[in-house]
């Protein structure tokens, strides 16, 4: 296994093609068919390669500035985090979220922040479920219009601290779109 770091502008036809076919299979009919992003395209992804130099998962992450009770926090966001069928339960998605951290490490960076519907894998690298009022900019995936801002509690947020700051009950906007 191998694991290689690409900015979205590097990737390739090719590359694309099998990104395409890795998120339709892992998130099947919910996943646009025609790109590799749901909603705004990643600044950079983990791609992970298997002995064959077969696709087997990824993860798109994004380098962003929210506000969390009134003050700038930096955040890498976790992006449709995956891995194909076949290559699950052998610790891929694990080997990602350690692979984050590892990049966050000693950077200008306070959070990993997620939404997961299925926290197990999460909860046992250390991410904790938050439940903060969530305000974001809510973009309609199939035409890709902005549409409004959503105001509401978010089950599914979770949170790894990275950094120096520590995590608050509260308010916190995304400033931009929601993972």
């Amino acid at each position: 296994m191998r694991i290689e770091q690409i900015f979205e502008y590097d990737i390739d036809a090719q590359l694309k093609m099998k990104l395409q076919q890795l998120l339709i299979e892992c998130f099947t009919d919910e996943y646009p068919k025609t790109r590799i992003y749901f909603k705004q395209i990643p600044h950079f992804r983990f791609l992970v390669f298997d002995d064959n130099n077969q696709l087997v998962g990824q993860v798109g992450l994004d380098y962003r500035v929210m506000n969390l009770n009134g003050r700038p926090i930096t955040v890498i966001g976790v992006i449709d985090l995956c891995v194909s069928k076949n290559n699950r339960f052998q610790g891929i998605g694990t080997l990602l979220l350690k692979k984050i951290e590892g990049f966050c490490a000693g950077k200008s960076i306070d959070f990993i922040l997620l939404f997961a519907d299925n926290k197990k894998l999460y909860t046992n690298a250390g991410f904790k479920s938050v439940n903060n009022e969530c305000r974001w900019l809510k973009i309609d995936d199939e035409s890709q219009t902005t549409y409004g801002i959503g105001d509401e509690r978010i089950h599914e947020l979770m949170i790894k601290e990275v950094g120096k700051i520590k995590w608050e009950d509260g308010k916190v906007d995304l400033l931009g779109y929601l993972y």
